[in-house]
């Protein structure tokens, strides 16, 4: 079940064509016991990702970012990816991406800034189109921005492409635009747990909480204290000891979330979007006083908004731009300090199905934020689908771990025969730096520890301790083997 408010204009909310501004959560029932899985929010258009993998679209399709050419004030089906099981999806300004559980990534709308990954710089793809060029990778995670995008592989590489006027495909100083995905190398052999894009910036957060931005960063949404603009990935030491989980980004303002549910905001705080009662820009990340005594388990940014999650209350809080309704608090103009959405179900929504009292309370699964509109997805006690906590990494969207559990399952199937690709795949992931650092990353330690002595460790000793990657990866290699008897 799904709850929407905000802008409507071009008919994004999937409730009915343009019309005024929806000031307060509305219910909107197109995917009532249809099994929505997923909302991805662009600009002024939304999709809708359903659990047998279909995708369905609504609202401007100016670019052909629906992928159809139906009318945009409902959800319709993307008829073009129906022969795809799509796991995740995502949107810019004006396109769309959609990753199927094959890995492969398709394209479509808006491509003039060469945000389509295509090879081409044509200004309108109404067609979802494969993008050849990612092929040979698994992609687990896939990310918009404005105006380009980032793809995460399971084997660990980092691929952007599309427009890099501010540096935001973080490829070097004065590197193009470009057509097709490229490989950002000077993050390889790092493991990363998430990437996330804003409207001219990017992150990638690694698996020990390393944060690292580039881009755009005139407000400062960066966070290294200055208003430069970064051409390559940058480490953000300030946010190092605040053990951050999870990243979203506005169009200039970024939000991080902590282990322990503190929230974290930095850049253009123009429109109160930052929640520090106040519109001053933050060039550092600063914590959100108001929500310091709750533990906040889910993050979004719209354009000049932020939602905030509360699950010990089942409030969702909102600060910001106001002006199409997207704070969805029932007021009117922008609101600098965070304060509840209001809803007919306030008071029955909670952060938890255990937190259910009757069959008339629910359960809030997801929040999602667009350009000035947003999505909560929730459900009953009847259904089966728990809550997300943007805290715990999504297995299923990290890179691949080498170990027992993950040999095991290659045996198997190079054993069975009947996946023609699974030999490309485990000479991709035995390869990958990444791989083989995230396989042997756990808990900190912090004195340096040489190679010669790390077989005697235990075998989750962390081993970031070395300074130098390459020493790392070798002694990797060579414990693993050493405590599986492979030598």
């Amino acid at each position: 079940m799904m709850l929407c408010w905000g802008s409507t204009v071009e008919g994004q909310l999937g409730i009915g064509g343009a019309g005024d501004p929806v000031y307060e959560p509305r219910s909107c029932q197109a995917f009532n016991g249809r099994g929505l899985k997923e909302v991805a929010c662009g600009g002024r258009h939304s999709l809708f990702l359903l659990r047998d993998g279909r995708v369905y679209t609504c609202g401007s399709n100016r670019c052909g970012q629906l992928g159809h050419d139906k009318p945009g004030d409902s959800p319709e089906l993307v008829v073009a990816l129906d022969t795809q099981k799509i796991g995740v999806v995502s949107c810019g300004q004006a396109h769309s991406m959609a990753l199927n559980e094959q890995g492969q990534v398709f394209a479509w709308g808006a491509g003039g800034g060469g945000q389509l990954g295509l090879g081409t710089a044509e200004e309108t793809v109404p067609i979802p189109r494969l993008i050849k060029k990612l092929c040979e990778h698994r992609i687990s995670q896939i990310m918009c921005g404005n105006k380009h995008c980032i793809a995460l592989s399971k084997d660990g590489q980092l691929f952007t492409w599309g427009q890099n006027l501010s540096g935001q495909l973080g490829l070097g100083k004065g590197e193009p635009s470009t057509l097709s995905p490229q490989p950002l190398k000077s993050l390889s052999g790092i493991p990363l747990a998430q990437i996330t894009a804003g409207g001219d910036h990017s992150f990638a957060l690694s698996l020990s909480g390393a944060v690292f931005g580039w881009g755009k960063n005139s407000a400062g949404q960066l966070g290294l204290n200055d208003k430069q603009d970064r051409s390559v990935p940058c480490h953000i030491k300030f946010l190092r000891s605040q053990k951050v989980v999870y990243i979203s980004c506005g169009d200039e303002h970024t939000a991080a979330l902590t282990k322990d549910g503190g929230l974290f905001t930095f850049g253009d705080g123009s429109r109160g979007q930052l929640g520090h009662d106040s519109t001053n820009n933050e060039p550092l990340p600063r914590q959100v006083q108001e929500l310091m005594g709750s533990e906040v388990s889910q993050i979004a940014c719209g354009r000049h908004h932020t939602l905030a999650f509360v699950p010990s209350s089942g409030l969702v809080y909102a600060f910001g731009c106001n002006t199409n309704g997207q704070l969805g608090t029932g007021t009117r103009g922008d609101i600098k300090s965070p304060l509840p959405v209001k809803s007919s179900l306030t008071g029955r929504l909670t952060g938890s199905p255990r937190h259910m009292s009757g069959p008339d309370h629910y359960a809030i699964t997801k929040i999602n934020c667009g350009g000035d509109h947003n999505f909560l997805l929730y459900s009953d006690e009847k259904s089966s689908t728990p809550p997300e906590d943007f805290r715990v990494t999504n297995i299923s969207r990290s890179i691949s771990l080498i170990n027992d559990a993950s040999l095991n399952t290659w045996r198997m199937k190079l054993l069975d025969n009947t996946d023609s690709t699974i030999t490309n795949d485990v000479i991709l992931l035995l390869s990958s730096t990444a791989c083989w650092n995230a396989s042997f990353l756990d808990e900190r330690s912090s004195s340096s520890i040489p190679c010669s002595e790390l077989t005697q460790l235990p075998r989750a000793q962390k081993l970031e301790t070395l300074s130098n990657p390459e020493e790392r990866v070798v002694c990797s290699i060579h414990q693993w083997f050493y405590t599986n008897s492979w030598i």
